[in-house]
């Protein structure tokens, strides 16, 4: 396969114009350049303080008393900054075009040397969890280094599953031709495929795009070449599913892993017990939730049957329309002003200062999403912008992450990063502040069914077909663990899923079966997905509560943004009267969709 000479499926700057000005980033925050001699003095930099680390500390940490131990995480911290700063950068630069050999070569070997480089701080975290309960204990109560106790707990919470100094030597340095390697081989080939839909050529992207068009032929187009095409890569794709999930499987068991899911739920700080809670509260809603509301579509749309095209098709009533990109800046802006200006004066500059890079472009990697690089900087946002309604409340969901990050920073690198169960609430939030406002400023019933309907397949899509997700990864892996998976095994798989959690108004064409191949949590975040599905019951449980008290209420939100990863869900939950442990907080949650199908119906039967 060869990514040299891909020829462009269509005009970036055309598509560019036809949404207005489509903002690109401005990467010079990190570095000015690829060549810039302040990324190699970072580069020299990162080497030398990490054998300098290694030197002063390796063998001495249980020693250290509390002023020594903040000059250790000081110096530490800087280290995590510095490799931060390089990666995104190199990072970010590879996901604009992933098809430029001199960017997947900047990427390449700043993973390799960075790799390297770290390699003499793999003692930390192992020593660290040797360090006795009661020395640690002491030395954390220390107001030096009291605030970071929290991220250490979490490091300690690995001591059962942590192996020998050498052997975590060895996966660290492994990485870069394990799981790493195989990540890229995913992102290279899907920004690679190439799909022709009458007549035109079209990425991955915008063929996906064309599933809500308002031309049911040209959905069904889409769908099937997009089933061609997945197909024709499914033996591809089936040995990176299988080759990462053996690796998984032979890691967990080395460090005696009680299942696959027990490292997310671990680098997530979320119970096992809740999870499960709320993965078994969605399963018995979908005939509650999806079953019912897909049945509507099917009558909306005059069909017997509902194809997996007409799944995300608009409602008939609903007028098809481009949305300019001001259009969308400005609702999104709007609606985060109504719920406080701090909001929206921190989502601004991403829109004035090059933060956002807006525009669909060859080799530029599919989806959206908001990268935090690091405290000392800033995140940058990227999308894929098409001018369609869900573009828009895509953008107000990676802004929440950006304004979550920024507010998040003042923590340090060390405490900003939000386990993946709470980096989604303030994007969730962003979206669901977007759609009140909308709603609210609809002028006719029509209107107002349209929103609904849109707000209710997100709300499905974000926690019915998440928690699907969630459930095909477990089934894969606890296959892969008795043996080799051939593709039609990990087809039949899916589709295990999809009939249970969309239900009876759907029939499946040919080739459905090959539809999990494109999706890329699977594959560089293992058991990702039921973050989603927790960020929305827990944003319908926050919002609840807003509507019942806003009295105070964004004080307390952006005290919990600000807190980053430095809280349990539990503390972070307290001020709003919530707990995520409570079985029967999933179904307040899922109630709030409930209630718009409710809406939905009435409006059938009126």
């Amino acid at each position: 396969m060869t990514l040299t000479h891909r020829r462009p499926v269509f005009d970036a700057n055309a598509n560019a114009g036809a949404f207005g000005d489509l903002p690109e980033w401005d990467l010079s925050d990190l570095y000015p350049a690829p060549d810039a001699p302040e990324l190699s003095k970072d580069m020299a930099w990162l080497e030398k303080a990490c054998a300098e680390f290694a030197t002063d500390y390796e063998g001495k940490l249980a020693d250290l008393d509390a002023a020594g131990m903040a000059e250790c995480i000081k110096r530490y911290e800087e280290i995590d900054e510095k490799a931060g700063r390089v990666m995104s950068y190199v990072g970010l630069r590879y996901y604009q075009n992933t098809t430029d050999p001199a960017r997947v070569k900047l990427l390449s070997d700043a993973q390799d040397k960075i790799t390297t480089y770290t390699t003499p701080l793999v003692f930390f975290s192992l020593e660290f969890n040797r360090i006795p309960d009661a020395t640690y204990e002491a030395v954390f109560a220390d107001e030096r280094v009291a605030r970071y106790k929290p991220v250490f707990d979490r490091m300690r919470a690995m001591k059962p599953y942590q192996l020998s100094d050498e052997l975590e030597k060895f996966l660290h340095d492994q990485s870069v031709v394990g799981a790493a390697a195989w990540n890229r081989l995913f992102d290279e080939t899907t920004a690679a495929l190439e799909f022709e839909v009458q007549g035109e050529k079209l990425s991955l992207e915008a063929t996906t795009t064309l599933l809500s068009d308002h031309d049911r032929e040209k959905r069904e187009a889409a769908a099937k070449e997009l089933a061609n095409v997945f197909g024709e890569n499914i033996r591809t794709f089936s040995r990176i599913h299988n080759t990462l999930a053996k690796e998984k499987e032979i890691e967990d068991r080395w460090r005696k892993m009680p299942t696959p899911q027990t490292g997310r739920h671990l680098s997530n700080d979320v119970e096992p017990e809740v999870v499960q809670a709320l993965r078994d509260a969605v399963v018995a809603a979908y005939p509650r939730l999806s079953h019912r509301y897909y049945k509507l579509k099917a009558k909306w749309l005059g069909l017997e049957k509902l194809q997996i095209w007409d799944r995300n098709a608009p409602l008939p009533t609903e007028a098809p329309r481009d949305i300019m990109w001001d259009e969308a800046k400005d609702t999104v802006l709007d609606a985060y002003s109504g719920f406080d200006p701090r909001m929206a004066d921190i989502a601004q500059p991403f829109f004035e200062k090059g933060w956002i890079d807006a525009g669909v472009k060859p080799g530029k990697a599919p989806g959206a999403f908001a990268h935090p690089t690091v405290t000392t900087v800033h995140p940058y946002v990227m999308l894929n912008y098409l001018g369609k309604p869900r573009d828009v409340m895509t953008l107000a969901h990676e802004l929440g992450h950006g304004v979550h990050q920024v507010l998040a920073a003042k923590q340090g690198e060390m405490l900003a990063n939000t386990p993946l169960t709470l980096a989604e609430t303030a994007s969730v939030f962003g979206e669901m502040l977007t759609f009140r406002k909308l709603l609210a400023a609809a002028k006719t019933r029509e209107e107002r069914k349209t929103l609904l309907a849109g707000k209710v397949e997100d709300m499905i899509n974000t926690v019915v077909r998440q928690i699907a997700f969630y459930d095909f990864e477990c089934k894969l892996h606890a296959a892969r663990a008795e043996g080799e998976l051939t593709p039609e095994d990990i087809n039949a798989l899916w589709m295990s899923v999809q009939g249970e959690s969309l239900g009876p108004a759907f029939e499946f064409m040919d080739g459905y079966e090959t539809f999990w191949s494109y999706i890329p949590h699977f594959v560089h975040s293992p058991f990702y997905v039921y973050a989603y599905a927790f960020g929305d019951g827990l944003v319908n449980a926050l919002y609840a509560a807003y509507e019942a008290a806003p009295e105070g209420f964004q004080d307390k939100y952006f005290a919990m943004l600000e807190a980053g990863g430095s809280m349990h869900h539990k503390e972070l939950l307290a001020p709003f009267g919530l707990d995520a442990s409570d079985p029967a907080f999933w179904d307040k949650g899922l109630s709030m969709i409930e209630g718009f199908i409710d809406e939905l119906e009435a409006m059938e039967e009126a």
